[in-house]
């Protein structure tokens, strides 16, 4: 607007002199210019009629209609029209919207020119209002017949143009152009008014009036009397409404696509089936639905499957080829036709070749062979027999799978093996639900399915690696795989109809119990292969782990040949474990050895003897120290039970000045802890036994240590190994160098039964110990060790801990010499 010198012009300038108003009014209503000549007044009229707006704000230079329908709001526009034609317009506040003698309005209003008056014949008035300038209501002045406010302008402050100012208002003029370019419903010739205003507060007027702005928004801007930090209010509006119509224009466009699409398809099936129709064909998919009609015929399916498949197929024949769900019918039909469903005949074992088959493919492991026997024999009388499933239980390396895969040589059926180690999900059991996007049967079936009968053999192994986690308990799965009162309807959540597992010939393997679930426990039969002997692992070496590694670096047997000396020291030094896996890594290595000499042209046969372990394999890890065998005060040698087998365990104690606290390291467990407490306490409460003074404990302290700390140990069976270090240690007695111990102890001294004992049997002989104390009711156990473990060691079965200190400290100086 362009006034005389203060806020009310004379006269507005002339229609042609392209004044603010005119190119406004001009933008905003298509062109229409007023039919008669406005006249501005001298001076604001006191008081002035006011009228309350619903959600809208009435910006200065704003040309708007409004619609007036109340009595006192027509007859505030009566009185104004009657006079100078100016009016206060306030919005009313968002608490109570409405144009009432009792709403509550904003104080901060605009002063309008009412440009236009129409009179509808209903009585309501239609208005087009010209913005003026801002003002505030200071008091009410008249409420009847209607509202008149004594009001003052409020201008905006003064601005000095500078550089950061000019650049706020060419930012606001160029998001303004991207914005008319995304919506075309705005007025081009509004843009131009725009790009040529040169007043930040007048800018601001024009583009917050086009925003779409909530009334509550604009009415903070608008009582804002500084230009530019209105301006750069109404730039972040601005850029708000770009970046919503750049989002509104991508969904519009990604869903026109998207129809485009459709209807192509849908085109382009209407023309083909035109086509098939011409040529007398029938659907693409006529063909697999009749193939997979004859398949389910021949499948041998139950009568409750035979009716989902005939429903599925039925579905499937309706489906397009190409659409996705049709997909998804076609793999679950697939899987249906593809599982074994005819139970076979049931096949009568020759327990002869049984025995013979486990016997050639197996060293040792008696009890374990006799076992599956006694199994095999079970299931030949009794086919439909419900027998305990059968779970080998040992350290890694022992033959628990290949005592699997002998079985189902037995008995002449598939061997599935499905490995159970690290599975979090109860899915990978029974399966994926098919809503799911490339869901799946579990590994049951799909182990059933790879198998082909109805009666393989079907190994679970590493059951006790199986965790647990927010997605469900594997566990909980594998009871109804593993119970035979329930697995003759096993549910796949895949397939969603029944399938009997009641014939296959379930085996487990595990390393440890400790992790598995009691109720899972309970439908095992729990068969021990503890380990083997130095001279099982030799006969198995010779026989099987030797002459494979040959055969899989190339090598012929005239050309390399082990010494039964050098195998046997390969068993003691290079490898310390209860199976045999790390022998076979350790032969391998042997070979490898030996196939690059071969290639640099050695001739003749290579003999592998004490004398050259070295060269091929290095220094021995597990040699012999002379130092472990001495006898030494307060250190002792246990015997451990572990998942990978026996081990010997040190137990060291030392003294110093103190009070009588016992420290313990070594990564114990509470149990272990336990034990080395009653241990002190026994020896505490027996002074005179060790030759020491009543008050001894009074000032020192102890410190009972199990070296390797990195490892967790943990169970009670080192209890008189701990009490015999602390008596050494209190007495400064050396204990024997090759004596081993393993058994729990009571404050009373007494030594109670341990697990494990085969076990730890096998590791005293593989360290080279000569005596081994045991409890006196493991005494029993010893019937089920070897021969050659029982004659290679002196076992001494004790009741209480005067035997065990009377062992452990005789003949101590004899020791050192060698005895």
């Amino acid at each position: 607007m362009i006034f005389d010198g203060s806020p009310f012009g004379r006269q507005m300038e002339d229609e042609d002199s392209g004044s603010d108003f005119d190119r406004i009014f001009w933008a905003l209503n298509d062109g229409v210019q007023p039919r008669d000549p406005v006249s501005l007044p001298d001076s604001m009229p006191e008081p002035i009629p006011f009228i309350g707006s619903r959600d809208l704000v009435v910006l200065p230079n704003m040309v708007i209609p409004i619609i007036v329908a109340r009595p006192r709001s027509l007859a505030a526009l009566d009185s104004a029209m009657a006079g100078d034609r100016l009016i206060f317009v306030s919005a009313s506040r968002p608490s109570s919207p409405g144009d009432g003698e009792d709403d509550p309005v904003y104080t901060i209003g605009t002063v309008c020119l009412i440009v236009k008056n129409f009179r509808n014949p209903d009585g309501k008035a239609r208005v087009i209002l010209h913005g003026l300038f801002r003002g505030r209501i200071e008091r009410w002045v008249d409420r009847e017949p209607f509202d008149r406010v004594k009001a003052v302008p409020r201008p905006d402050s003064p601005f000095v143009k500078t550089i950061q100012a000019e650049a706020l208002m060419r930012q606001v003029v160029e998001q303004t152009e991207k914005l008319f370019q995304l919506n075309p419903v705005l007025s081009p010739e509004l843009l131009s008014v725009i790009q040529s205003t040169e007043d930040p507060g007048i800018l601001s007027y024009l583009i917050a009036s086009n925003l779409g702005i909530r009334s509550f928004d604009l009415q903070k801007i608008y009582e804002n009397r500084r230009p530019l930090p209105r301006l750069q209010r109404v730039l972040y509006f601005l850029n708000r409404e770009i970046s919503l119509l750049n989002a509104k224009r991508k969904i519009q466009q990604d869903a026109k696509g998207e129809i485009d699409r459709n209807q192509r398809d849908y085109f382009l099936r209407e023309q083909l089936r035109a086509i098939q129709k011409e040529l007398s064909e029938g659907p693409e998919s006529s063909g697999d639905t009749a193939s997979f009609a004859e398949k389910i015929g021949e499948s041998g399916m139950p009568k409750r499957v035979r009716g989902e498949a005939d429903r599925q197929l039925e579905r499937f024949s309706r489906l397009h080829p190409e659409s996705a769900e049709a997909a998804v019918v076609r793999t679950y039909l697939e899987w249906l036709i593809d599982l074994p469903w005819k139970p076979n005949p049931p096949a009568r074992i020759d327990l002869g070749k049984a025995r013979r088959i486990l016997d050639r493919d197996h060293r040792g492991l008696s009890k374990v062979k006799e076992r599956i026997l006694e199994y095999l024999a079970v299931r030949t009388l009794n086919p439909e027999g419900r027998p305990p499933i059968l779970c080998f239980l040992g350290p890694p390396g022992v033959g628990k799978t290949s005592l699997g895969q002998s079985v189902a040589k037995t008995v002449g059926k598939p061997f599935v093996r499905v490995s159970l180690g690290g599975i979090h999900d109860e899915a990978e059991i029974r399966g994926h639900r098919r809503t799911y996007v490339g869901a799946l049967p579990g590994r049951i079936l799909q182990g059933m399915k790879q198998a082909g009968v109805t009666d393989p053999v079907f190994m679970l192994d590493e059951l006790d690696k199986v965790g647990t986690d927010f997605r469900g308990d594997p566990y909980n799965a594998l009871l109804e795989v593993l119970d035979p009162e329930q697995n003759r309807n096993f549910s796949d959540h895949y397939l969603n109809v029944p399938y009997d597992l009641s014939r296959v010939l379930f085996l487990a393997t595990a390393n440890t119990i400790d992790t598995l679930p009691g109720p899972l426990q309970d439908r095992l039969e729990i068969i021990v292969i503890p380990g083997y002997s130095e001279e099982e692992k030799k006969d198995i070496a010779e026989h099987h782990l030797w002459p494979r590694q040959r055969r899989e670096h190339g090598i012929q047997a005239r050309r390399a040949i082990l010494d039964g000396e050098a195998l046997t020291q390969i068993i003691r030094e290079y490898t310390r474990e209860a199976g045999v896996r790390g022998l076979e890594r350790v032969l391998g290595t042997l070979c490898r050895k030996i196939a690059v000499q071969t290639l640099n042209g050695e001739k003749g046969s290579l003999k592998v003897r004490t004398d050259s372990l070295e060269t091929f394999l290095g220094t021995p890890p597990f040699r012999d120290v002379s130092e472990e065998r001495k006898p030494l005060v307060g250190v002792v040698r246990g015997l451990a039970w572990t998942p990978a087998g026996g081990d010997l365990l040190f137990v060291e104690a030392t003294l110093m000045k103190g009070r009588g606290h016992l420290t313990v390291t070594g990564k114990l467990g509470d149990v272990m802890q336990e034990s080395a407490q009653a241990a002190l306490t026994y020896v505490r409460s027996n002074p005179a036994a060790f030759g020491v003074e009543t008050d001894f404990w009074n000032r020192k302290d102890i410190h009972l240590h199990v070296p390797e700390g990195a490892i967790p140990k943990d169970g009670p069976s080192a209890g008189i190994t701990m009490a015999v270090a602390i008596a050494s240690a209190a007495s400064g007695r050396p204990v024997r160098g090759d004596v081993a111990m393993t058994g729990e102890i009571t404050l009373r001294g007494r030594v109670l039964p341990i697990g494990g004992l085969k076990e730890k049997l096998l590791a005293a002989r593989r360290f080279g110990v000569r005596e081994v104390i045991i409890p006196s009711e493991n005494e029993r156990d010893l019937s089920e060790i070897p021969s050659e473990i029982r004659e290679s060691l002196t076992i001494v079965p004790v009741k209480r801990m005067e035997e065990v200190f009377r062992r452990a400290f005789s003949d101590a100086s004899k020791d050192d010499h060698g005895t």
